[in-house]
């Protein structure tokens, strides 16, 4: 797909031609007409619908009436005596060439009675290629329309097909090809399918296909192949096919010459049908689990009256919502699955029917939706616009000291895996025994995620002190220094409690400033039957370690157990250099953090915090041709646990010694939505490969097949001063497996199944605690500590910062609002109209618990409008700053995916929030409602998103002529006028942040979308720089990063980046009044990234990310589950004219109303 540049001379030219031809072809089908006349003008139709751009003339026919012209032409032809073969095979072509692009097509054929004109030609003409061609690729066209394709089965048009293809033959592939490509779709009707098993054609499909796989040894004849595949993937979606097919030996079969395809990389779209086919065709598997619901239930304040939520609370406790009561009925869902080469016009027409075509929707319409007294209710989070400042000292201030804001609630713990003994823990026999802490009915409350324990021998304590020391100007590890590993297991448990303070003395050694965010840690060995000691976490607390603490494990090497040994003392001092992690905050914090599981466990990662790691992560390279390693048979059992905050993890079930399946919980208040995973795990041996499966993930694809690791934070790696999250694993797949899935989980759709995820990692440490995440977990505690950090440690005297409340969550946590801007001058009169005169910019982010990266993106955004650089302050200067940088806080703290406690996507319910299920989209709509009401209107609105299933970072807009130019609307599109400044901030970003992809941005206005935050804020609230910022979970393709991984440190420096460009987008839109010195704008990128340089403009990719995988991506919402709105062929990419061109450099500020 190249750029296109839209010449409206050009077209108009040849839409005249075609107005022209069509009045002529109504003129022959009124008049008799010679055929010769007929047959010139559909020729010079059919080569404008076959030149370039034909595509949409193709469309600009249909517009024209041409589908029902043609088709009384072909009705009147079909009458002649003798045909006019050469007529009838211009007709066939050109129909089948608009067929597509008219959405009546299949009803008009039917009933013009095109189908028996069509299907008898083929019957009497069947030596005749030349005109079967054509009349077959027509057939195809009309078996897109289900009645159509049961009438033509019912004259025999399935036996037909069988009578034009056969074995291997040199003679007539073209004919072979397009006759498969239509027994295909014939066969996606239920009734056409039976008639072919009752007739044993699916014998025969398998027979020609291992005729054409022995035949074909030059691999000429591919495409063949695949249409016998594609046949007999349409005939076994029913019962009977499946049956047909396993008694006709299709499974070995099909193995078989899978096998001998692996070889060759070109015969993959084989492999991978034959994998759809054999999948769908083994039997079934009921997911081990009591019900798919949630293993937590929060109960509603108001209980929707429809949608799923609704359906799950009115499902009655006897019914069994794991599997369907038939796990293999008749009809399977075809789950749209995409080909992987050859797409026709067919299907890129019904791509584009989710495009809004309706003109007066489209344009913004400003609503206020609510009175301006409900909105003075917001008032008191916009003291800016009213503050004289009087009482304020514009001078010189300090940073304001810390005062910590929360609630104390009850004792946290930062846990390894194991279990707290209870009593004496006693000697244990040497030798393994294996407690496995079962998940609850669904009936018993709430589930609380299973563990797998290994309990093991004490061995004899060798008592060791560490020396550590603080080096607070080089921040680098001195060689042969640093925490012994033993200190794993000095932190097995960590509780906090009101015991008497104990100090142990303790020596200081060296270890450098990583922003290591550990305190003074000591461990006094107690009793050796006593599970708990005494020891001092945090200055003025004490806290309580677990059994670890003073035990060792023994092992079966005599040497390894003689270097065994516990923490008996270990003291590290803070730096006074104030860092954004703070491990004595985060428990403050976490105590006032309300989680429906009551979460009394923090995970060490959240508490050691997260550095991005000193080297680069590339994207992983699948060798070609391997489908699997052996995994070794020894092992201990390992230890599982994931009740923590946003932890997720449901169920473990060790299937292999050293291989175990997973199972996520569903998002509470729903009964889907696995794919957010965060646990941990203990008990693992070094240098044993170890396999995971999580068996019940939703998505039909995944970066996970194109490169993207899991993220692993090993603890023992975290006290050796290396506290960062790494990609790891090997061997990884994304692939759709035997589990079911039921219609009550599927939104009624019935045949679905689950996707795994697999991965096989080899752990570094011996008895170390790791944990395992989706992507780089950001939790709700993490945010409310980078926000009291960023607020203590700022300037007053230059930064405005004011942190409120939004609102209060459903379970009565706080949704944090920041407000930022730079303090004025002075208070006098013309600096206070400067400060309140300054435009707003509105951001959100993490409305998807799921998309952590969003808050990274929004931590960098935030930490650089914190920072001291001066472009920093001239960007408060120029700006107002309105940030929820969680929207869905609770989502977040209880480990959903997508939903919050209401089990509903709160990115659909910006149209019509409720105050009760959604308050934080309520009243940030009701901010925005508020700039709105008092003609303060932000100049740009973005919310921040992660996307997993494409690279780098992009953003979707909203314009009315780039929407309806991509429905194909020449004449509408043309009369539309609109500014153009949308696309200014992207362009902005694509030239100066290495991450950003230009290419990948979409102006789209979707219909699916309409209740979306970015449409909602275009529409209703009159933002004509509405968007979504969209962060790989991936990685990159193009630009500096091409290759790479994301990571903490780009996706920060993406949300710096996003400021670079507002500051450069108010250079563009204000040009007189923003007089910044050149010598500051040229180095606004150095202050940012000083290590490199950015590089030149990112290149604009237009070919795909990957290769397509085999079954279409099913994007259902916002963000990362958008539908990639891939357009026809014909249709490019759209550029703005030159005059737009010049409108959107020089940024002209009207808006379209």
């Amino acid at each position: 797909m190249s750029k296109l540049k839209v010449i409206p001379e050009k077209s108009l030219t040849n839409n005249s031609r075609i107005v022209g031809l069509l009045a002529q072809l109504e003129k022959i089908n009124t008049e008799s007409t010679e055929s010769d006349t007929a047959r010139y003008v559909t020729s010079k139709i059919l080569h404008l619908a076959q030149s370039q751009g034909g595509g949409r003339r193709a469309s600009f026919l249909v517009s024209k009436g041409g589908s029902q012209i043609l088709l009384q032409l072909l009705m009147n032809a079909s009458k002649e005596s003798p045909l006019n073969e050469e007529l009838m095979v211009q007709i066939h072509s050109i129909l089948a060439k608009i067929g597509p692009k008219d959405k009546k097509f299949g009803v008009k054929a039917r009933i013009n009675g095109a189908l028996n004109i069509t299907l008898n030609l083929v019957k009497q003409n069947l030596q005749n290629h030349r005109l079967v061609l054509p009349c077959l690729q027509l057939l195809r066209v009309y078996s897109a329309n289900s009645v159509n394709s049961v009438s033509l089965g019912k004259n025999g048009v399935v036996e037909l097909m069988f009578k034009i293809i056969g074995p291997f033959s040199k003679k007539n592939s073209n004919l072979m090809k397009v006759a498969l490509d239509t027994l295909a779709a014939l066969l996606k009707s239920k009734t056409n399918a039976r008639r072919a098993v009752d007739r044993g054609y699916v014998q025969v499909l398998l027979t020609i296909y291992v005729d054409w796989h022995r035949h074909d040894n030059r691999h000429r004849n591919m495409l063949i192949r695949k249409g016998i595949l594609q046949s007999l993937k349409s005939v076994t979606n029913i019962k009977l096919g499946r049956k047909a097919f396993i008694d006709a030996n299709g499974m070995k079969i099909l193995y078989n010459t899978s096998q001998e395809c692996l070889a060759v990389r070109t015969l993959d779209p084989l492999v991978n049908t034959s994998s759809l086919i054999m999948r769908k065709c083994f039997p079934k598997n009921r997911l081990p689990l009591p019900t798919i619901k949630s293993s937590f239930h929060f109960q509603l304040p108001v209980i929707p009256v429809t949608g799923p939520v609704a359906q799950l609370y009115s499902l009655p406790p006897e019914v069994d919502d794991v599997v369907d009561e038939s796990d293999d009925n008749d009809d399977i869902d075809l789950e749209a699955e995409n080909e992987t080469e050859n797409e026709d016009d067919l299907d890129q027409n019904f791509k584009n029917d989710d495009i809004e075509t309706d003109i007066n929707k489209l344009k913004p319409q400003q609503e206020p939706g609510r009175t301006i007294e409900e909105l003075k209710m917001y008032e008191h989070l916009f003291p800016e616009l009213v503050d004289d400042f009087q009482g304020y000292d514009l001078i010189s201030k300090e940073p304001k000291p810390f005062v910590f804001e929360g609630k104390a609630r009850g004792p946290i713990v930062v846990p390894t895996a194991g279990e707290e003994a209870s009593g004496n823990s006693g000697s244990l026999r040497k030798g393994m025994v294996m407690k496995t802490t079962v998940s609850p009915k669904g009936d018993e409350g709430n589930e609380k995620p299973a563990s797998v324990d290994l309990a093991k021998e004490d061995i004899k304590d060798n008592d060791r002190t560490f020396q550590q020391q603080l080096d607070d100007q080089n921040r680098t590890i001195s060689s042969g220094h640093g925490l012994n590993n033993d200190i794993v297991k000095a932190l097995d448990r960590i509780t906090l409690q009101n015991f008497p303070s104990q100090t142990a003395p303790g020596f200081t050694a060296g270890m450098k400033d990583y922003g290591l965010p550990v305190t003074v840690l000591t461990c006094t060995k107690a009793c050796s039957h006593v599970a708990a000691c005494g020891n001092v976490l945090f200055e003025g607390r004490t806290v309580q370690l677990g059994k670890l603490c003073c035990t060792g494990v023994e092992t079966e090497d005599d040497e390894d157990t003689e270097s065994t040994s516990s923490v008996e003392q270990a003291s590290v001092e803070v730096p006074d250099v104030p860092t954004l992690h703070d491990s004595d905050l985060y428990i403050e914090i976490v105590k006032s953090t309300k989680s429906v599981p009551e979460y009394s466990e923090v995970a060490y990662p959240d508490y050691f915090g997260h550095i991005p790691p000193p080297f680069k992560e590339p994207i992983l390279e699948r060798p070609y041709g391997v489908q699997s390693y052996t995994i070794p048979e020894e092992a201990d059992v390992l230890k599982f646990n994931s009740k923590f905050e946003s932890g997720n993890l449901r169920k473990v079930i060790q299937i292999r010694k050293n291989e175990y399946d997973l199972i996520l919980n569903s998002d509470i208040n729903s009964n889907h939505y696995h794919q957010w995973f965060y646990f941990e795990v203990s008990g693992m041996r070094p240098s044993i490969a170890y396999r995971f499966n999580i068996i019940n993930c939703e998505k039909s694809n995944s970066q996970f097949n194109y490169g993207m690791q899991p993220l692993m934070y090993s603890v023992q790696e975290a006290l050796n001063a290396r506290p960062w999250w790494i990609r790891v694993g090997t061997d990884i797949c994304y692939y759709k497996n035997h589990f079911s899935r039921s219609s009550i989980a599927a939104g009624g759709q019935k045949g679905k199944s689950y996707y795994t995820i697999t991965f096989t990692v080899n752990f570094p440490h011996k008895d170390d605690v790791c944990y395992f995440a989706y992507h780089y977990p950001y939790t709700y505690s993490t945010l409310q500590m980078h926000l009291q950090k960023l607020e203590s440690a700022h300037n007053p005297q230059q930064i405005y910062f004011r942190k409120d409340v939004l609102c209060e969550t459903l379970s009565g946590n706080s949704c944090p609002l920041v407000t930022i801007t730079a303090m004025p001058e002075s208070n006098y009169y013309e600096h206070l109209c400067q400060f309140r005169n300054r435009p707003y910019v509105f951001l959100s982010a993490r409305v998807h618990p799921g998309e952590t990266n969003a808050s990274w993106v929004m931590k960098g955004t935030l930490e650089y409008l914190m920072s001291n650089n001066p472009t920093a302050q001239s960007l408060r200067e120029s700006y107002i700053f309105k940030i929820v940088p969680m929207l869905n806080p609770d989502g977040v703290i209880n480990g959903n995916h997508r939903c919050s406690l209401s089990g509903e996507d709160l990115n659909r319910q910006w149209q019509s929030p409720n105050p009760d299920l959604h308050p934080t989209i309520y009243h940030a709509k009701g901010l925005l409602q508020y700039l709105a009401a008092v003609k303060r209107l932000p100049l740009v609105y973005c919310d921040y998103h992660g996307h997993s299933r494409k690279k780098n970072v992009f953003m979707y807009g909203c314009s009315i002529k780039e929407t309806v130019w991509h429905t194909n609307n020449n004449a509408a599109s043309c009369d539309v006028v609109e500014d153009v400044g949308y696309r200014t901030l992207p362009k902005i970003l694509s030239h100066i942040a290495p991450a950003f992809c230009m290419s990948s941005c979409s102006f789209v206005v979707e219909k699916s979308k309409e209740s979306t935050a970015r449409v909602v804020v275009w529409r209703e609230i009159g933002v004509q720089r509405s968007y979504t910022m969209e962060s790989t979970l991936c990685g990159c393709d193009q630009g500096k990063y091409k290759g790479l991984q994301i990571g903490t440190r780009e996706l920060e420096e993406m949300g710096a980046k996003f400021c670079v460009g507002l500051l450069r987008l108010k250079r563009l839109t204000s040009p007189l009044e923003y007089n910044l010195p050149s010598s500051l704008l040229d180095f606004e990128n150095d202050l940012i990234e000083s290590s490199c340089k950015v590089t030149s403009p990112t290149t604009y990719v237009l070919d795909e990310d990957e290769p397509r995988f085999l079954e279409e991506v099913d994007y259902s919402a916002e963000s990362n589950d958008d539908l990639d709105i891939e357009l026809a062929e014909n249709t490019g990419d759209y550029e703005p004219s030159a005059q737009e061109e010049v409108l959107s450099d020089s940024e002209s500020r009207t808006y379209l109303s």
